[in-house]
């Protein structure tokens, strides 16, 4: 999974670690803009064991099933899955309740949905409802939230530059009255969303949504930084905006094209992919699919062919060679967003 993010991202960047706990109960909640890969960016950069909540629809194939539950996935009901969602949902948080009393740790997207708009949506009650049921049960337990601000610089181009920002954590059992719970989960709900707003560009005004993000791009904003960009969109009306376009060179094209010319049959493969995407939140998460699939066994049959007409040293070359020039052309490529 790290090797497969390296490839995919010219840049990761972690924020925060510290704020991470090292042992006890966690509950990890973080934006949810880039479907699959958010996921794996928590687990992949954390020193935690974690297990993930995971959309129900993608267990519906046998083996696919058994292979996203060997990953600590975990799925999870929508309403739209079917009429027992409520009775399926009560067994997976009480699996939820389980894993934290071992002082487990899990990760949820709390809006409930991906999507590509730079906000955080209104937090869904079932992190809130994991908690509550957990202290029911296991009052005595601590559990903390950690949210977690992923920014990605471009949702869809490739190569994107992302960070994930660890923000403190947060002692749920302050927010909860487990005698006489508010069911409606006010207090923890926007402590938790006020905490994600902060480690995450968000933009507030939906109505002039478009017009922000146009400024911001004109601006050349750096979306990795959310602070900054914060900031910058507290402001964004008194700011000039310049009409120069400032043009790029980019000395690095021939690698990039000798890397594609390298590449040809996968990225024939990617073109025809990308085009029966129906959700373009999942681009990136095909995109991966193919970094850890398609590629390297593309490479290892034209490295099987050199070493058929020449010989291993050969053959070895060009493996070193495709592999050090995809990571020169995903280094030095310009994303325009």
């Amino acid at each position: 999974m790290k090797i497969g993010l390296f490839f995919l991202h010219k840049k990761i960047i972690i924020s925060g670690e510290e704020n991470i706990p090292e042992k006890g109960a966690v509950l990890f909640v973080g934006n949810h803009q880039n479907a699959l890969i958010d996921a794996i960016l928590i687990p992949t950069t954390t020193k935690r064991n974690i297990h993930f909540l995971t959309r129900a629809s993608a267990f519906k194939n046998k083996v696919a099933d058994k292979i996203l539950r060997s990953l600590n996935m975990i799925p999870v009901y929508r309403i739209r899955d079917g009429i027992n969602t409520v009775e399926k949902n009560t067994l997976i948080f009480k699996q939820c309740f389980e894993i934290l009393k071992n002082e487990g740790a899990i990760e949820i997207f709390a809006e409930g949905n991906h999507h590509l708009e730079r906000r955080i949506f209104p937090l869904k009650k079932g992190f809130a409802r994991i908690v509550l049921g957990t202290l029911q049960k296991y009052p005595n337990l601590k559990i903390q939230i950690v949210p977690v601000g992923i920014n990605y610089d471009s949702h869809l181009n490739f190569p994107s530059r992302v960070s994930i920002y660890y923000g403190k954590p947060i002692l749920a059992n302050t927010f909860i009255n487990i005698e006489n719970p508010d069911v409606r989960f006010s207090n923890i709900i926007n402590v938790v969303s006020s905490a994600l707003k902060k480690l995450t560009v968000h933009i507030e005004d939906k109505e002039n949504y478009d017009k922000i993000t146009s400024k911001l791009n004109a601006l050349k904003v750096d979306y990795t930084k959310p602070s900054k960009v914060n900031e910058v969109i507290k402001n964004i009306d008194n700011l000039p905006i310049s009409t120069i376009k400032n043009r790029q060179i980019n000395w690095f094209k021939p690698i990039h094209l000798l890397a594609k010319l390298n590449s040809v049959f996968p990225l024939l493969i990617w073109k025809y992919l990308k085009s029966t995407i129906k959700d373009p939140v999942f681009t990136n998460t095909f995109r991966f699919a193919l970094i850890l699939t398609i590629f390297p066994l593309f490479y290892l049959i034209q490295t099987c062919i050199v070493y058929y007409f020449f010989n291993l040293k050969y053959a070895l070359i060009y493996l070193i060679g495709s592999i050090v020039l995809g990571i020169i052309s995903k280094k030095t490529m310009i994303v325009n967003l």
